[in-house]
């Protein structure tokens, strides 16, 4: 976790932090959300968020609140600044709900599993919309607006990729050659799931007497790619941060005029 994200929640305590978001709170961020889609039509549902945040927690550089936090909802981190936040108060709850949910998925990446059905395994906040449709009666469905669904887990995929695109110096290829085709396969796995389930509706994700909302490739696809967060992690964690490369300017030559104007040769003068 970001030093920025201690201080903006007002340095939560470890007790809370270890607390995984209850039901009600992931609805409070929801209100949030669309609060601020009043004022910010382009405003992400949480679902992208969360993938946003991934890719931050993944990231081989700790981004903080400030430089993050506007490209996320297009909101000011300033001080002197309320953004699009109705007041301060919304803000930091956000912020709060955030961080205990950053804690959350820093963990779950954090730690050694078998199985994605492992208690304690990284499960995105992701949303079966289509699953949803599915099971309104035909009335239902009529009063809904006609819009292009996402696929299962496409949101998240897209959170991700959006934190990938803004810091791509973050996410360049190691010098290593096998970290880098590691890391390259990692990122395909996640922007497959950027693209839409065209597959066969076969399984319900959340409810096996559910409607069909999902092919079965779609499914490998989405484990693939919660696997792929796993070895994100991983990479730049053994990586460590880039090194910045120190650029020298050039000297002069030793019988090139000095560079501070004395008239003198460089050899004679501070190159002596």
């Amino acid at each position: 976790m970001t030093q920025d994200s201690a201080i903006a929640t007002h340095q939560l305590d470890e007790d809370m932090l270890a607390q995984p978001l209850e039901e009600e709170e992931f609805d409070e961020v929801d209100a949030i959300l669309d609060d601020l889609r009043t004022r910010n039509d382009e405003t992400p549902q949480w679902e992208f968020c969360e993938g946003f945040m991934a890719a931050l927690v993944c990231c081989r550089r700790a981004i903080p609140v400030a430089e993050y936090l506007d490209v996320l909802l297009g909101v000011s981190e300033a001080p002197d600044s309320e953004g699009s936040f109705a007041d301060d108060a919304q803000r930091q709850r956000f912020l709060q709900i955030w961080t205990r949910r950053w804690a959350t998925v820093e963990k779950s990446l954090d730690t050694e599993v078998k199985s994605l059905d492992e208690e304690g395994a990284y499960q995105p906040e992701v949303m079966d919309v289509r699953g949803a449709l599915a099971s309104l009666t035909p009335e239902q469905r009529a009063g809904v607006p006609d819009a292009e669904i996402p696929a299962f887990a496409q949101v998240w995929a897209l959170g991700f990729m959006c934190a990938v695109e803004n810091w791509p110096e973050e996410w360049a290829a190691p010098r290593d050659k096998d970290a880098a085709k590691w890391l390259d396969a990692a990122l395909e796995f996640i922007v497959a799931l950027t693209e839409d389930d065209a597959g066969p509706l076969e399984i319900s994700p959340f409810a096996e007497d559910g409607p069909p909302s999902m092919s079965a490739q779609r499914l490998d696809a989405y484990a693939q790619g919660i696997w792929a967060v796993y070895d994100l992690r991983e990479i730049w964690r053994s990586m460590g941060p880039r090194v910045e490369t120190v650029r020298k300017e050039a000297e002069p030559g030793r019988n090139d005029p000095c560079p501070c104007g004395s008239g003198k040769k460089y050899k004679k003068c501070h190159g002596a």
